[in-house]
């Protein structure tokens, strides 16, 4: 029900109570004068009736009014009680809500209730509600990226990259890397390969071989000899290289991988290493390439996300919209995933309520008592002045009631 029907309401009401103060009034005057022409002894019933009737009403107009304002405009004490009291009402009610309201034993068996995965699952699922989402958050994406200072994002990232930097030792990192695929034994392939392609280049250009054999060789010796010779270390380079390829344990590999493992802890703990890498690392991250390649990075990164998040069938739309379905199905369907997300947001919303308990009966004292003095009596009349103008009527009745059994008492028993 909006004020205006609430108006209408209870002026209704107020003229009910008002026009049974008046026809009490009028009963009082037509009895009073019957009484002098006619000795009836209803008529004195009829009139104590009515002259209590309006002292009961009377009194309970000037209660009603003196709540609201000051009856018929005079400053009468204790009277406009609510507006004179707006701050301490304001106070009582805030602390009262925050009592009887937001107490851990009022609140806890509704935050239990509380079961929002599955009602997000649902809203998730629909492709209505999932390109709402997705225009929304690109709109906001999209609205940040513009509004970024493109030199400010750079200095940050170039700053941030120098800072973590400072303290990488790259020796150490290569070291480690190094050490990481001896482990794993990954360079035995890159020893078998590198044996197969010896080979095969020594068998494909065997007359590179026998040419340097003829080059350094006599003149007095015969050339089918330099070229048996030839044949002989071009198959044998090959046969030997044949066997570092299908061996695993070939003595040569083991030898190679023993060099690279002293390799490793020689850059690991070597300081000359060290040095070196920080050479090469400050030759390649100086500020104003650091700035330079923290600029270009940048603008690609803000382009690429640009483009996809205005293009309606990006890449990366279809890949959220893709993972909105899954979390949308997950949320149906895995109840251990529904039941940590409920249990968070139940411990969440506890905690945050219980905190600021203070701020919520602080919020109803503040508005109570920022509300002007007149303003805040019409609100309040407005939800109770019906029910106020009931305790009119009863006053009436009542008053009148009474009345009546005093004179009744009186005319017999005094």
């Amino acid at each position: 029900m909006n004020d205006e029907a609430k108006r209408k309401q209870l002026r209704k009401y107020k003229l009910f109570a008002t026009g049974l103060f008046i026809l009490m009034a009028a009963i009082f005057i037509t009895t009073t004068i019957l009484q002098k022409s006619y000795s009836s002894h209803w008529i004195g019933y009829v009139r104590a009736f009515s002259e209590a009737a309006m002292v009961g009403a009377l009194a309970d107009w000037f209660a009603v009014t003196a709540l609201f304002r000051h009856p018929l405009g005079l400053p009468i004490p204790h009277t406009n009680l609510i507006e004179n009291s707006k701050q301490k009402l304001g106070d009582n009610l805030g602390s009262f809500v925050v009592s009887n309201f937001l107490s851990p034993q009022n609140i806890r068996p509704y935050i239990q209730k509380l079961k929002i995965s599955n009602f997000v699952g649902e809203w998730l699922g629909k492709q209505k509600n999932q390109e709402i989402l997705l225009k929304n958050l690109s709109d906001i994406v999209l609205d940040i990226l513009n509004k970024l200072d493109n030199s400010t994002v750079s200095r940050f990232i170039s700053k941030k990259v120098s800072d973590m930097t400072d303290d990488i030792k790259l020796n150490k990192i290569v070291g480690n890397g190094i050490s990481y695929i001896l482990e794993k034994n990954d360079h035995q392939r890159i020893i078998t390969n590198l044996s197969k392609q010896i080979k095969e280049y020594i068998i494909e250009n065997d007359e590179i071989i026998k040419e340097r054999v003829r080059k350094g060789s006599y003149s007095f010796i015969p050339s089918f000899v330099d070229n048996k010779i030839a044949d002989k270390i071009a198959d044998g380079l090959s046969d030997f290289f044949k066997e570092i390829e299908e061996n695993p344990e070939h003595e040569v590999r083991q030898l190679i991988t023993q060099k690279i493992h002293d390799f490793s802890v020689d850059l690991k703990e070597d300081s000359k290493w060290e040095n070196e890498f920080k050479t090469i690392k400050n030759g390649l991250l100086k500020n104003d390439k650091l700035e330079e390649y923290s600029n270009d990075i940048w603008i690609s990164i803000k382009e690429t996300l640009i483009k996809e998040l205005q293009e309606s069938d990006s890449t990366l739309k279809k890949y959220l919209y893709r993972n909105l379905d899954e979390f949308s199905q997950n949320l149906k369907t895995d109840e251990n995933l529904q039941n940590k997300i409920d249990h968070w947001v139940r411990v969440t919303a506890y905690k945050y309520i219980l905190k600021n308990t203070h701020q919520f009966g602080n919020l109803i004292s503040t508005t109570v008592g920022n509300w002007q003095g007149k303003e805040l009596s019409e609100k309040l009349e407005l939800e109770v002045g019906k029910d106020l103008q009931f305790i009119r009527v009863n006053g009436t009745l009542v008053g009148g009631l009474v009345g009546l059994i005093i004179y009744t008492i009186a005319h017999f028993f005094l």
